[in-house]
């Protein structure tokens, strides 16, 4: 409705206009409620699968991993399928109803909810970054999937990954300014690339 996308993902929005923030992330959960997971979601849970020490650490708050089964997984900017409270605290996942309305509350105490993603001008959980951090402090190989590698901190965890001595291999359309550190580059969809990759 004419509004910029990076003007009501943020805290300063919400307090100033709650409802017309979840208007927007109630459009956002309607779009995405009827897409399911491609072909490269699915490659990724057949090598959870396969490899004991696995972990998936996506930028996607669109909740299709979770869709598509993968299970050892972090959501560094958290899920649109999330809400929380923010009076209590107290945070749950909820894939129905898609809309919540424009004033949801808490069960536990009736404050208002907000949407379960990191907002422009908020920090990552500490949490899960450090545990983010730790995954690719220590792994011997590093999928980097479809990320313009602009977005901090989460460009950097490729970096780090190859500080730490790992084989890291970029899928995704474009080159990246990563692109050139990388292992291997691999360029094209994710949908075709990885069932090829992890088939092979």
């Amino acid at each position: 409705r004419g509004h910029d996308p990076l003007d009501l993902a943020t805290p300063e929005a919400f307090a100033r206009d709650s409802e017309l923030v979840w208007e927007f992330y109630n459009w956002r959960r309607e779009l995405i409620s009827g897409v399911k997971p491609n072909k490269g979601h699915e490659a990724l849970v057949k090598l959870e699968a396969e490899v004991d020490d696995y972990l998936l650490v996506t930028q996607n708050v669109d909740g299709l991993h979770k869709l598509a089964g993968s299970s050892r997984m972090l959501e560094l900017h958290g899920s649109l399928w999330k809400i929380s409270c923010i009076n209590c605290g107290d945070a749950q996942e909820s894939f129905q109803p898609v809309n919540l309305g424009l004033t949801p509350t808490c069960q536990m105490c009736g404050g208002l909810l907000r949407p379960g993603v990191v907002w422009f001008g908020e920090s990552l959980d500490a949490n899960i970054l450090g545990l983010s951090i730790q995954a690719v402090q220590s792994c011997d190989l590093m999928l980097v999937v479809g990320t313009s590698a602009v977005v901090q901190p989460a460009a950097s965890l490729a970096l780090l990954a190859k500080q730490a001595g790992a084989k890291v291999a970029e899928i995704n359309l474009e080159p990246t300014p990563n692109s050139e550190h990388m292992d291997f580059q691999m360029f094209g969809k994710a949908g075709e690339i990885l069932p090829a990759l992890i088939s092979g």
